[in-house]
């Protein structure tokens, strides 16, 4: 089955499709063709279209880094002189030089609406498949998670966005849409989270991998503290405590291929290496030095994209002592030759695996952590910093082997939980948003360039001489939200563009 995932090529194949002749025969269809009309019949069908949404996660997710830690102060560049074809592209988002025609922004734009599509027309057919009313139920749970889960970061990258709830029907509708308010788009989120809640079983016996209602009330719980409704987030989270997750005694096997989906794991994306299906991750592809030739990837002469590289700024915030420091990130690594190489890495998705490029990692997405970590947040912001919520925040220290914290003030306990929120969450992209939940524009604005200031006197990587550009590492407020790409606003003349572009 193969639906069309991007609007604007929708909109193109409709208009071939509705300006083709009118005779009868023409438009019949065939039925050896899989198409919306003849497919979602069946339950395996029905459950076969769900799958399809998880699997367009994938790719979706090989990319967030870009947009939710690259761009903040946790991580950089291994700066290549040599092969500037990147620059345009990714370097715009580290460098805060992105515009409506950056192509990443575009992607993720297209993509993140592509899923969209199939979340819509799935959830239209459920109701005349012939599918069980359990599986029905779950399947709708399922994919208004995911429609919520992804409207939730179009909203927070985008602020206000396009909420389409229905397949498109026709090419003169789609250019019809206006993008809603920021509310708008949040009422829509938790609707369907609601839903997703009440339709989401708590575990499935031999289906690990799909969203759960802990994930859903997780997700609520998020919402609910991003829009600093703190007794609601409360209320969603501290459900989640009773489902059955903890945390591991060990850090290290958070990450481990070997030990995915355990108890920790709320809502990972679903990964699967040893093979060539093309269902993998490869993340420490992208994330391992350039030329470290094998010395990082166990594979003769492989290197690494050197992007995503852990910043100066995060490796100075680890406290001594902090077992996590080693898991996370590695500060260099010894090259073939014996010598010891400066630069920085993710080492969280560094694993063994037999075929080159194809890893098993899977991605986290909600792990059980984030929770004990937002109820801290959400109960400091209420009832100030309380002996639960201490008792949260303690709870991950000391797994990472750090001394428990007592006797903070409301403000002081603010500060201590985003620290642990950034340490304890590395590279798994949260930073943007935290940082962009938790300051005004003001704050943000002087945050990041106060940050750009230091990368620039001190890069974490050599620029082998080469300057940075006069607007590297300056950041604006109206860079808080991204641009409406260039394309869609001329497809759509109604689409208005974010102040400041």
């Amino acid at each position: 089955m193969k639906i069309n995932t991007q609007i604007k090529l929708f909109c193109l194949g409709s208009l071939l499709a509705f300006s083709a002749c009118d005779e009868e025969f023409l438009n019949k269809t065939d039925p050896t063709v899989l198409v919306a009309d003849n497919f979602y019949q069946t339950e395996t069908q029905v459950i076969q279209a769900v799958n399809g949404v998880y699997g367009q996660l994938r790719p979706l997710h090989l990319n967030q880094w870009q947009y939710t830690e690259f761009i903040s102060d946790n991580t950089t560049l291994h700066f290549n002189p040599g092969n500037r074809g990147q620059g345009p592209a990714l370097e715009a988002l580290e460098f805060w030089q992105y515009n409506p025609a950056t192509p990443n922004i575009t992607n993720l734009y297209n993509s993140t609406y592509g899923v969209m599509v199939n979340v819509n027309t799935a959830l239209q057919k459920l109701p005349e498949s012939n599918a069980s009313e359990a599986i029905k139920t779950r399947s709708e749970g399922e994919l208004k998670f995911i429609r919520a889960y992804l409207y939730f970061h179009l909203v927070q990258h985008f602020g206000d966005v396009i909420v389409i709830t229905e397949p498109v029907s026709s090419p003169a509708e789609a250019f019809e849409y206006e993008r809603q308010p920021v509310e708008t788009v949040y009422q829509q989120i938790l609707s369907d989270l609601n839903d997703a809640v009440n339709a989401l079983p708590e575990s499935y016996e031999d289906e690990v991998g799909r969203v759960t209602k802990g994930a859903a009330l997780s997700l609520l719980g998020k919402v609910h503290l991003t829009r600093k409704e703190y007794g609601p987030a409360i209320q969603a989270l501290n459900q989640v405590t009773s489902l059955g997750y903890d945390l591991l005694t060990d850090y290290a096997a958070v990450f481990d291929p070997q030990n995915k989906n355990h108890q920790e794991s709320i809502w990972d994306i679903q990964y699967q290496g040893e093979n060539q299906f093309g269902v993998n991750s490869n993340f420490i592809y992208t994330f391992a030095p350039r030329e470290s030739f094998g010395a990082v990837i166990d594979f003769p002469g492989q290197e690494g994209g050197g992007w995503n590289t852990p910043s100066n700024d995060i490796i100075a915030a680890y406290e001594e002592g902090d077992l996590r420091k080693e898991v996370s990130l590695k500060e260099g690594y010894t090259n073939l030759d014996g010598d010891y190489v400066g630069v920085p890495f993710i080492n969280k998705f560094n694993h063994p695996h037999s075929i080159r490029g194809v890893t098993n990692d899977n991605w986290p997405v909600i792990r059980y952590a984030d929770v004990l970590l937002m109820l801290a947040e959400a109960i400091n912001e209420t009832d100030g910093p309380t002996g639960t919520a201490f008792g949260y925040l303690n709870d991950v220290r000391e797994r990472a082997g750090l001394d428990p914290l007592s006797g903070l003030g409301q403000d002081a306990f603010r500060q201590a939980v985003m620290q642990e929120r950034r340490i304890e969450l590395a590279f798994e992209n949260h930073r943007w948003f935290d940082l962009k939940r938790t300051m005004d524009t003001q704050q943000l604005v002087s945050f990041l360039n106060d940050y750009g200031l230091r990368e620039r006197a001190d890069p974490t990587t050599s620029r082998e001489g080469i300057p940075f550009s006069n607007g590297d590492f300056i950041f604006e407020a109206h860079e808080i939200l991204f641009p409406i790409p260039q394309d869609q606003i001329r497809i759509n003349s109604d689409l208005v563009q974010n102040p400041g572009y």
